[in-house]
């Protein structure tokens, strides 16, 4: 499975800024003690962490051609143990709905009637911890798998009110990660443990943005509603 279908989930998946660009306030504090508090409140936030469903935005931006698609939806993060499952639907016109579960991903276009199913095969593990970056992961885990720089705390809004977040720059530690981010940088509420906002860069100069809002957490999701079916049969 392609580890960029993956992080279009998490980073999943990745957005506008618009009138959600997070307002700076204060610098990286106490270096290494503000980061072991944040990973601290991160390991709170993720034991009781269940679910989460939230609008999501995502706005690619190819350098090599200097263009920039957007698109918008709504996603939803189902954890269990060290095991997330995502799904996703994306609104017209590229409209397409995504589920991944038990290491296997399935993505329906509606352009063309198709489904298209992607495994992680030995690259489960891996594809769990980029998951991870966008809800319900715990601060130990993402220090065991990320080069960590906190680069300070901000405010932004997540779509009813303004919440103070960490700016959290990774590099991860696994090569066959930044063969195609080459870091990723993340705003999380670290007392909720759920990401606001990432940008992932690619060696290519390529920006993958994602935004969260209307976030709700730990409430009952419609899972019908992100079935991956075709319209009648399939083409």
């Amino acid at each position: 499975m392609r580890l960029s279908l993956l992080a279009a989930l998490a980073a999943a998946g990745l957005l506008i800024l618009a009138s959600l660009a997070p307002v700076h306030t204060a610098g990286a504090q106490d270096g290494p003690d503000r980061l072991k508090a944040v990973l601290a409140q991160m390991d709170a936030g993720s034991a009781k962490f269940h679910s989460a469903e939230a609008k999501i935005e995502k706005q690619q931006f190819e350098k090599i051609v200097n263009d920039t698609t957007t698109e918008s939806g709504t996603i939803y993060f189902l954890r269990s143990g060290n095991s997330t499952q995502v799904g996703a639907r994306f609104d017209p016109p590229n409209a397409q709905t995504l589920e991944y579960r038990n290491g296997v991903a399935r993505l329906y276009s509606a352009g063309t009637n198709q489904i298209k199913t992607y495994s992680a095969g030995q690259n489960q593990a891996l594809a769990q911890t980029i998951l991870a970056l966008g809800a319900g992961g715990s601060g130990r885990d993402l220090a065991a798998n990320w080069t960590i720089t906190d680069q300070g705390t901000e405010k932004m809004s997540d779509g009813s009110r303004m919440v103070d977040v960490e700016k959290l720059d990774l590099v991860s530690k696994d090569a066959n990660v930044r063969s195609t981010y080459t870091h990723i940088t993340m705003w999380i509420d670290p007392l909720r443990d759920i990401s606001l906002k990432q940008v992932g860069f690619t060696p290519s100069g390529d920006t993958q943005t994602t935004i969260y809002t209307n976030i709700r957490l730990n409430q009952p999701i419609d899972f019908k509603a992100y079935a991956v079916k075709c319209k009648g049969k399939c083409s």
